[in-house]
């Protein structure tokens, strides 16, 4: 049995900046055994898909989207498969407009920019006032992205539709409408939405996309061609999937995979 490898904890008590970059590249089955700070932290991968738990909850991180850690708060992760991490720490007292619980975090395009700026340039501690002025754009952006759905892949202990989400899980290429879900679990459409909504603050059919996405991601860093995972999450043809992947990822699956080449 392989040992775990556990990554790294930060090696300061303080923050050395108010906001602090930090890069790396973490192996598959790596993991951070759990740990709290007094800064906050948005952690988010530009490869793979990073599985955190924070405060007891489980949290998905895959590239475009991030994951906020309010400070305090208790956190760890595991990654079954190789990421680019990426991270800032943000001093307690810069935090004041962000949420004070963890949750999933849209990168917009303004906030990427200066993410992948910053990373490009090998900036851990921003010192120039130009790149001062950049981090206070990110933070900006980063209070205005934080108030959307809690979890990218949200779960539910509800019998019924935990039910109905399992099956999806063991059959992503299920194309059963909602009407026909409804009719399966025994329950009208309209109930099955409302269920939907306060369960997972979404539509079943945005769930199966994301679960879709989640599971693309994985097969195109196997270097499975688009074509045959189109059709293998059950897709008609590769141009339905391709705009699922680019409404997601901000990109198509061919760049997302040239992306994940050159590291």
């Amino acid at each position: 049995m392989t040992a775990p490898h556990y990554l790294p904890l930060p090696d300061f008590t303080t923050l050395p900046s108010p906001v602090y970059f930090r890069y790396d590249e973490f192996p598959a089955g790596s993991e951070s055994l759990e740990h709290r700070h007094d800064w906050g932290q948005l952690n988010y991968t530009t490869q793979g898909i990073m599985h955190l738990r924070v405060e007891g909850k489980r949290f998905l991180s895959p590239p475009q989207y991030a994951v906020w850690i309010p400070p305090g708060a208790a956190h760890g992760s595991y990654n079954p498969n190789a990421v680019i991490y990426r991270s800032v720490y943000i001093d307690s007292t810069l935090c004041g407009d962000l949420p004070t619980q963890a949750c999933t975090v849209a990168i917009t395009d303004i906030l990427k920019a200066i993410l992948v700026d910053f990373a490009r340039r090998g900036v851990h501690e921003p010192e120039h006032e130009s790149d001062q002025r950049l981090a206070r754009v990110m933070l900006d952006q980063l209070s205005l992205s934080a108030q959307g759905v809690p979890y990218f892949l949200p779960y539910t202990d509800h019998p019924v539709l935990g039910g109905v989400l399992e099956a999806l899980r063991d059959n992503p290429a299920d194309n059963r409408t909602q009407v026909q879900w409804a009719r399966l679990a025994n329950m009208t459409e309209r109930t099955l939405a409302r269920l939907c909504h306060r369960e997972l603050g979404m539509p079943l059919g945005e769930w199966r996309q994301r679960l879709r996405y989640l599971l693309a991601l994985e097969a195109l860093e196997q270097e499975h061609s688009v074509h045959a995972i189109a059709y293998d999450l059950g897709y008609s043809n590769p141009s339905a999937f391709i705009a699922m992947f680019r409404r997601l990822a901000g990109t198509t699956p061919e760049q997302y995979r040239r992306q994940a080449g050159r590291g």
